[in-house]
Formats: structure tokens, sequence, C-alpha cells
């Protein structure tokens, strides 16, 4: 039986999302105005973190105007009853700010959850304003998870792009692994796409892993799903057993590709000439799972690199 993953860094929230709340504009703004409502304030992706196992900060609710309706979004109930919203606007002058990607994998199961959905939601709310229609400014409705269109009445939802990623192993239980033309140097992971209409996902396996390599995959099974909101994927994970052996890059998208055995495969870590995804990825987990135990690497945070997956100290 395959064993999936568990505990993806990115798939960890624990809020009630209170969903039969969001068309309740009473019962929201009365929320909104408790004094114990706590707000995530997000900035280009950044939130402000605190302590040495960070920590969100979590603001009272701004009592200004424009922030009454169109620019807060509800994200649910914490266990002790507290209402967690988010918006976008200037972060806390306390802490630190941090991506997602830097501070992912280090916060609660809780902060993880609200970082991830109040990313994903500024980014469409950024890059979503006008009906797809008619071309209308659209108004904000439902808690921050829809935008209606005025004019022609029609609904519109947070758009996610599922994708597919997955650990192709071959008869000798070696994994593959590629190196994207733009990635940094030394930088490998696993092979991944999006899925193109009208097919399912283990069609996106096997086309993908053709695509970009010319091997041909014979099964695939899912392990599991995490949100990736840059700007708003959802990564479907897969093993899928490789039928041949023979790599061809496309020479667009991927520039070099590989097959590694575990020996093979630390020692290029060990020795830097591999450079592995963080851990926040489904990528480093797909990985892991394959190799059996943690690999210490160094790991992509931005544009740039930190030494390992040791956690970050801010404060």
């Amino acid at each position: 039986m395959t064993t999936r993953l568990h505990s993806l860094a990115l798939a960890r929230g624990t809020i009630d999302r209170a969903a039969h709340r969001r068309t309740d504009p009473r019962w929201l703004s009365a929320r909104w105005h408790d004094p114990t409502t706590r707000v995530l304030i997000v900035c280009d992706g950044e939130a402000v973190v605190a302590g040495d196992a960070p920590q969100l900060v979590l603001v009272a609710p701004p009592r200004t105007p424009d922030v009454e309706d169109a620019h807060r979004w509800f994200l649910g109930v914490d266990g002790d009853g507290t209402s967690l919203f988010a918006m976008s606007g200037p972060l806390p002058d306390v802490g630190q700010p941090a991506t997602l990607r830097m501070v992912g994998a280090l916060l609660s199961d809780r902060d993880a959850g609200l970082l991830t959905t109040a990313v994903a939601l500024e980014v469409w709310h950024a890059t979503h304003r006008h009906c797809p229609r008619c071309g209308t400014p659209t108004k904000v409705a439902e808690g921050g998870m829809v935008r209606v269109c005025p004019d022609d009445g029609s609904l519109h939802h947070p758009r996610v792009d599922p994708a597919v990623i997955m650990s192709v192993i071959d008869a000798d239980d070696r994994l593959l692994l590629a190196h994207q033309a733009r990635w940094p140097a030394r930088r490998y992971s696993t092979l991944a796409g999006f899925v193109e209409p009208g097919e399912s996902l283990e069609q996106a396996v096997v086309r993908e892993v053709f695509e970009e390599t010319g091997i041909t995959v014979s099964s695939a099974s899912y392990l599991g799903s995490q949100p990736w909101p840059f700007p708003r994927s959802l990564m479907l994970g897969f093993m899928a057993r490789a039928s041949t052996t023979g790599i061809t890059e496309d020479g667009v998208e991927i520039a070099d590709a590989r097959w590694f055995s575990r020996a093979a495969l630390a020692s290029a870590v060990a020795a830097r000439d591999v450079l592995l995804p963080p851990s926040v990825s489904i990528a480093r987990r797909l990985i892991e799972r394959w190799f059996g135990d943690h690999l210490d690497a160094r790991t992509a945070h931005r544009d740039g690199y930190i030494s390992d997956d040791r956690p970050v100290t801010v404060s």
C-alpha cells in the first residue's frame, strides 16, 4: 500500500473556516467590532512574525471606514472562539517581515494555515478586480471569498490552478530530478506541471514527465496535496513508476535531468553540487519520502539560499 504524505508544511490549517457565516454581513460586522477579534495583515506576500519559534503577529481590527467591508477577508474562527480576519495594508511596526516561503515550515499549524490563505487571497483580490465577462469593476462579498459584478450579477471565486508534482522512480529505485533553465545553478527538484483542460491528474503526470524528459511512466499513485499560493497553485503530489530511463530534456524548460541513487544524491547534497527545494515545498517531502530520511541541504528562500533548514531566529 502506498504511504501518503502527511503534515505538509502549507496544508496544516486548523481553524474552522465557518463558511456558513460568510453570507451574513451583520454577523461579520459584529465580529469585526468584537474586541477579541484579531487580524493578520499582509503586504506583497509578507506578514510580520516574532519570537525564536516564529509566530504571526495578529492585531486588533483597524477602525477606519475603508476596511469595513471591501478590504477585510474572513479567515474563520479559532478553537477558543476568536474570529480571525486578514487584510492587505502596511505591516505592523513590530517583529520582522517574512514571506510564506521563509517561515511556512516553521510556523504552528494554525499560523501556517492563516498565512497561506491570506497570501492567496491578497494575490487574487489584487489581480481580479474586474469582471471577466464585461470588464466592470467587481465588489468584494462573502467575507472576501467572492467578488460580485454589480452590472451582470455574476459571482467570481478565488482562482486555484491544479498542478501535478511527482517523484519519478525507475526499476533500480533511482529518483529522477531536473534543473529548470530559469533556476539558480545547481538547484534540482522533482518534475511538475499544470493540469490541462479535459485531463485527469494521472494523465497530466504521464504527459508532463514525457514532455519534459522523454521518459515514459507506467503508473502514478496519489500521495497528497498542499496549496502553493505563488501565485495560485494547488500542488497534487504523485509517485510515478518509469518504464523507460533514457532522458531527452525538452531544452526549453528543463536544462538538465538526472537519475540519482540514494548514495549519489546524499553525496551531491553534502558536496553542495545539488541544492534541493526548501522544506516548505511538497517537492522536498517527495524527495525525502523516497530517500527514507531527512536530507540536510541548502535550500532556496526568495532568490537566494540559506545554509540549511535549521530554524531561522526572528525577533
